[in-house]
């Protein structure tokens, strides 16, 4: 199952799913996707409230189901928010399979992604959000015409210092992205887990969001889970501007303890870089020489 490049002209649609969208600001990113060479087509329920604080589930998935339907759309884009996970059970999972295209958010959006990829094999992409393209840095707007408008893309390319905590190198299928998100998704018909695969876990969070006592103990709940013996190994990206020293030793001690490969990096997440990760995709992670490859 294979989606299309995009081309000057495309459609991109873009939904809310999980959060209230004010309408000054979307039809300022809107235009700025429009600089960019592409047209934005929105859903119809985008703006409404109709539960005070977020619009019913059956309106955000009817917005997201359309835009499944919609020749014309070639990207669905939608951020994060509390809601994303209200819609799963929704989501026309057949629909997609019939008319594959690209997915791509992040934050709490890493519900809808996993499900996707969970529900259809279909690849799906984590790393940037509609807010992303209001004031679109040059690092950001690279990882999105590598993977997005150019043939092929097989490196992950950096912007920042990694911290190799546990050296090695491991391969597997790429899963993961916001840990609030994937924790919740485990034991769920959410999120697909091969007892004969491994996998390369990507991580991250922020400390507005989440202490490190919370993603110590979302990192225990997915060591606890039976995920755990299948990870070759973790990836975990930006959580603070200033690193900190008890997160990252938090990592080492889960690397030991699988013995497994594990690096630190500012490239992906709630910071200032966007890097952009293929879900479903098999890669190599090498922490030794901080490097990871898309084998796809």
């Amino acid at each position: 199952m294979q989606w299309d490049k995009l081309k000057p002209g495309d459609t991109i649609g873009m939904v809310s799913p999980s959060h209230i969208v004010e309408e000054e600001r979307c039809q300022n990113i809107i235009r700025r996707i429009n600089e960019l060479g592409f047209k934005v087509k929105v859903g119809n329920n985008i703006y409404k409230d109709t539960y005070g604080y977020i619009a019913s589930e059956y309106e955000r998935a009817d917005d997201f189901n359309q835009m499944i339907y919609d020749n014309d759309v070639k990207m669905v884009l939608f951020g994060g928010g509390f809601g994303a996970v209200d819609i799963l059970p929704l989501i026309d999972y057949n629909g997609i399979k019939q008319n594959p295209k690209i997915f791509l958010s992040y934050s709490y959006g890493t519900s809808i992604l996993n499900a996707i990829y969970a529900k259809t094999g279909l690849k799906t992409f984590y790393g940037q959000a509609p807010g992303n393209f209001e004031d679109l840095r040059l690092y950001d707007y690279k990882q999105f015409s590598s993977h997005f408008l150019q043939e092929y893309i097989s490196d992950f390319v950096s912007n920042s210092e990694w911290i190799s905590l546990c050296g090695g190198v491991c391969e597997g299928t790429l899963i993961g992205g916001y840990t609030w998100n994937f924790a919740l998704l485990l034991n769920t018909e959410f999120l697909s887990i091969d007892p004969y695969k491994k996998y390369v876990l990507f991580l991250e969070d922020n400390e507005r969001f989440t202490n490190i006592a919370g993603v110590s103990m979302l990192i225990s709940h997915i060591e606890q889970s039976k995920l755990a013996e299948n990870i070759s190994g973790m990836l975990f990206g930006h959580y603070s501007e200033n690193r900190n020293p008890y997160l990252l030793e938090r990592l080492k001690r889960f690397g030991e303890k699988h013995s497994i490969p594990v690096a630190y990096c500012d490239d992906f997440g709630h910071g200032k870089n966007h890097a952009i990760i293929p879900i479903g995709v098999p890669a190599q992670l090498d922490t030794r020489n901080n490097t990871m490859t898309f084998l796809d």
